[in-house]
Formats: structure tokens, sequence, C-alpha cells
């Protein structure tokens, strides 16, 4: 079985990625890791050089391309179920889990912000006032997907808890 985690950027989705395949002993798919490592550009870099839209092509591409092992646990980018129809792809193909966190909370997780484009030059005011625009516009594409938990306080047992009670 292939578990896509989707939510907003600083939600924990590469952590409980890594948490929930060791839990199942199979391997992790970092998407923007893989992106990363394809281009040798770092995401802010891409998204300087092609601009989001640029990156947005080249993201879905690659989550639809990838050649995913049967068996594994997918961090997604917090954007990514937003665009084209990627999130009805990853719900025919996959699991989908949504890391669903309050703002506030987002705004304590994300203190580095220079390797995030959208956000890298907003303080926290901002930054709140941004996420919950965000949050608002996206919620029709996080909340389609198959499970939703509370990601505040989560840990690999309970997230994985929470998958099998849903399969």
């Amino acid at each position: 079985m292939k578990i896509f985690l989707i939510g907003y950027m600083g939600c924990g989705k590469s952590t409980k990625a890594k948490q929930l395949a060791h839990r199942l002993n199979c391997p992790v798919i970092d998407l923007d890791a893989e992106i990363v490592a394809k281009t040798g550009k770092t995401i802010a870099e891409y998204f300087a050089e092609f601009g989001e839209s640029g990156f947005r092509d080249y993201e879905s591409e690659m989550l639809k391309t990838f050649d995913y092992p049967e068996h594994c646990v997918i961090a997604t980018g917090g954007g990514l179920p937003c665009f084209f129809d990627n999130m009805d792809w990853m719900n025919a193909n996959g699991e989908t889990v949504y890391l669903e966190m309050e703002p506030a909370a987002l705004v304590s997780r994300l203190h580095n912000r220079q390797k995030r484009p959208l956000i890298k030059d907003l303080d926290d005011d901002q930054l709140l006032e941004f996420i919950k625009v965000k949050l608002q516009e996206r919620a029709p594409f996080y909340t389609k997907a198959k499970i939703i938990v509370d990601a505040f306080d989560l840990d690999g047992e309970k997230l994985e808890q929470a998958i099998k009670s849903e399969g």
C-alpha cells in the first residue's frame, strides 16, 4: 500500500513519514527531496528560476511518474494536493492522510523560513494571516483525503493506528 501524507508546510509530513515507514517496515519517499536530487536545485532555487507554476508542473510530473515501491510512505509538498488533479490521482493510487494542524501551531513550527519561498519574507503576524488564508483556500483539496488526523502531538504509533482504524 502507498500512503501519501499531505498537509500544510510545517505540519510534520517528512518527520511523520519517516516514523510511519519505520513502524511499517517500508521505504519512505520525500517528494521534495526527490525533486532536489533530480534537479540539483533546492526548492527555493527551482521556484526562483522557474516560478511557482514551473515548480507545480514539475512537482505534479514527479508525483505521477515516480517509480514507487509497492509499499511505501510518501511525504508530499504542502501545495501538491491543490494543483491539477494531484489529489484525485493520490486517492486513486493509495491512501491519503491529511495531517491537520491549527494555524498558530504551524507558525510556531516554521522557524527557518528562508528555505520556504512562499513565506521567506513574513514575520509571525503576517505568517499567521497568510496561513489562515492558505488553509481556507486549500481546505477543499486537503479534506478530500481518505483519513484526516490532528497532527498536533502526533507520533508514528498514533498515525499508524489512525490509518489501520480507517482501513
